[in-house]
């Protein structure tokens, strides 16, 4: 693209606007940095990640077109796509290797776990570009998440102030997690000052990331606030009032304070199995989403539209899908040295299966309802591998699948993160070769990133801890338990699920996993989290919706990033004082 200056002083361009530039790259790269850590380290706390290509469209437009003085939406759209890419990892990587750590089984090889992680991502995308066209130019699938981003690349200047008010809220929460850290003072006893009972539990956590997530979620936050207010402001007075709470003296000997025995002993038990039940349940409801992704790779394949001179060469895609299913297999030979050759590659060859399904329904799904069952698939592919493992030992049977489990789970965080990108590259005017080109630059940046922080993180804080409760892998490490050892609260589980499963079939999405969360996690973040949700209706009833997400949004968004840096660098810190005796 060439420029100059008319007679009247306005910027006249020639040839193609600029589109997938290094520029565009590099700045994605720092972007999905950035969004990554924040992502991951609110994913172990909360138990859901966020999409981060809104983050990534807003903050290039801050960088492109603030700092750079670049002007190209599409150029704009390979930033987001290369960053949202990265941020991939934090779902795929976060609901699924934190188990490991849960179970204490952290000797298993890092540097496998990443090869096998970036295997998965690379599967999930060569598996998923063949069906765009179907999709989104044929099917026209809605991609809510996808039209948003788009909006964002379409306000002009917009972007800048957005960018304003996103570093505006990150300062703020920086400094505020600062404070926290250095002072011990987290969590604020806010109940025991009115003279509220014990088990109520009116502890809020001293958190502005926490309150950000509950504004960007808004309205959809609410089921998981409820299922925390229904645990210790409904049936914690219900069963003080029955006389069903232990005494004192009970709770003198089980060494456990009255809300700490409703979390551990009743609470959390029962979460996990609402987690696992509305999952499953999740993974029934999406059957006929899952007959029309059938359907639309059957089209696609009739209609010879699979490929076009607008996607990657479908040749180079093969080359892909067999080198990243040799490294898969390589790497589950490797994972343990029970393994053996045949065993291992069956358990590659079932994975390769699964990400290729699961990321096509997983597609359909959130194209449809912007509603993605990653969770309940994750569980599905880690049951069957570790029932394939069994045999090889506790220890070799959990690591094995949760290798492999890792690189499904990946991979379908990268297929349903691609779909929206080139959702949103479809309402801008892109190249979909070079979208899906930025994709693939930036797979392997994630699983390294995601690792190295859990390592870190649970150093520091200990993962599954009230620090960093890590819900997802909790779940899926007391579902291997349960598989391997039978140690666990069997009939407190099938409540759960019962339950999980009955709210998932009311129709609302999700219904069973979020009220499930609210069970599960302390009550403590359910409060403060409360905050962001009032603020967002409060909001969106007052000065309307596009104020919120004019405003609200990036200021929300600033304050996970602030939080969420400020937290990794102090890990990081007590880790590196912790190595020197400090």
């Amino acid at each position: 693209m060439t420029e100059a200056r008319s007679g009247g002083g306005k910027v006249i361009r020639r040839g193609p606007y600029p589109e997938l530039t290094w520029t565009a790259v590099l700045v994605g790269y720092g972007l999905g940095f950035l969004i990554t850590i924040s992502m991951g380290y609110a994913c172990l706390i909360l138990g859901f990640s966020h999409e981060g290509s809104e983050l990534a469209a807003i903050l290039g437009f801050g960088v492109l077109r603030g700092i750079l003085r670049r002007n190209s939406i599409i150029e704009n759209n390979i930033s987001q796509t290369v960053a949202s890419s990265v941020n991939g990892a934090s779902a795929g990587i976060m609901f699924s290797v934190p188990a490991l750590f849960i179970l204490g089984r952290t000797d298993f090889n890092p540097y496998l776990m990443v090869f096998g992680a970036i295997a998965g991502g690379v599967l999930g995308i060569a598996f998923i570009i063949p069906l765009r066209k179907q999709m989104i130019d044929f099917e026209r699938l809605t991609y809510p998440g996808g039209v948003a981003v788009a909006t964002v690349l379409k306000s002009p200047g917009a972007g800048v102030h957005k960018a304003i008010l996103l570093v505006i809220g990150a300062a703020l929460s920086a400094t505020v997690a600062i404070v926290s850290h250095a002072t011990g003072f987290e969590n604020w006893a806010l109940g025991a000052y009115i003279g509220m009972p014990d088990y109520m539990n009116g502890v809020w956590f001293v958190s502005l990331l926490t309150i950000g997530i509950g504004f960007i979620a808004g309205k959809g936050g609410l089921c998981f606030v409820i299922g925390g207010y229904a645990c210790y402001w409904v049936l914690a007075p219900i069963l003080a009032r029955m006389g069903l709470l232990p005494s004192p003296e009970q709770l003198q000997d089980l060494r456990l304070a009255t809300p700490d025995y409703l979390r551990v002993m009743l609470f959390r038990p029962v979460g996990i199995g609402m987690l696992v039940g509305g999952a499953l349940a999740g993974i029934a409801l999406a059957l006929p989403l899952i007959v029309s992704a059938v359907r639309s790779m059957q089209s696609a394949a009739r209609s010879g539209a699979s490929l076009s001179k607008d996607e990657m060469p479908i040749k180079l895609l093969y080359v892909g899908v067999v080198g990243a299913v040799i490294v898969l297999g390589v790497v589950a030979v490797l994972s343990v040295e029970e393994m053996g050759l045949g065993r291992g590659i069956l358990m590659a060859v079932l994975g390769t299966i699964w990400i290729w399904m699961a990321g096509v329904i997983l597609s359909e799904c959130i194209g449809r309802t912007n509603w993605s069952p990653m969770s309940g698939m994750t569980l599905i592919a880690v049951t069957i591998l570790i029932v394939i493992t069994k045999g090889l030992g506790d220890r070799a049977a959990m690591i094995s699948s949760v290798m492999v489990g890792a690189a499904t789970c990946m991979a379908m965080s990268q297929a349903t993160d691609l779909m929206l990108d080139l959702k949103t590259g479809y309402l801008v005017g892109a190249i979909p070769r070079r979208q899906q080109m930025g994709q693939f630059l930036a797979t392997w940046m994630g699983p390294i990133l995601m690792i190295g922080l859990l390592f870190v993180l649970h150093k520091a804080y200990g993962l599954g801890s009230d620090r960093l409760p890590a819900p997802q892998g909790t779940v899926l490490a007391s579902m291997m338990r349960g598989i391997l050892e039978g140690d666990v609260p069997v009939h407190k589980y099938l409540a759960g699920a019962g339950l999980g499963a009955l709210l998932s079939t009311t129709g609302i999405g999700g219904l069973g996993i979020q009220v499930g969360l609210g069970f599960y996690l302390p009550f403590s973040i359910v409060l403060t989290y409360t905050i962001g949700t009032v603020l967002r209706i409060v909001s969106d009833r007052i000065k309307g919706r596009h104020y919120s997400e004019q405003v609200g949004i990036p200021i929300a968004a600033g304050l996970v990033i602030g939080e969420g840096i400020v937290g990794v660098g102090f890990a990081v810190y007590s880790v590196i004082a912790g190595m020197k005796g400090g």
